[in-house]
């Protein structure tokens, strides 16, 4: 897993930096990192002032929302034996969002229903 290099790291390559005290492969050099690693601080600080690292990754918001799942649960209450496809082409018609069988499967997790064909056979 990657980690970061810390932000003391960081203040003191940039203060080697500023007080010209070599190069940047120099400065690389002293401070056992990559050249890379100096040349994207130093554009970084450059740009924004700033020296800390940063943010990786992040939270991604679901595609169906909370006002969403009202609508797919009365569908469900409805009709009880609609398929997971059968519920994606509903919510496209109604939204414009286009989901997979997978995001509608954790939507109806989520509302602690189960889409599942009517067992009773006649």
């Amino acid at each position: 897993m990657l980690v970061s290099y810390s932000e003391d790291l960081r203040r003191r390559v940039i203060a080697a930096w500023l007080a010209k005290e070599g190069s940047q492969r120099q400065v690389a050099q002293r401070f056992k990192v990559s050249l890379s690693f100096i040349r994207n601080l130093l554009r970084h600080y450059r740009e924004s002032g700033r020296i800390e690292a940063k943010q990786r990754g992040g939270y991604q918001k679901p595609t169906i929302q909370d006002e969403h799942l009202s609508m797919i649960k009365s569908w469900v209450e409805e009709k009880n034996d609609l398929l997971l496809t059968e519920l994606c082409d509903r919510f496209v018609e109604g939204t414009g969002i286009e989901v997979s069988i997978t995001t509608m499967h954790r939507a109806l997790e989520k509302l602690g229903l189960r889409c599942k064909k009517n067992s009773l056979r006649e």
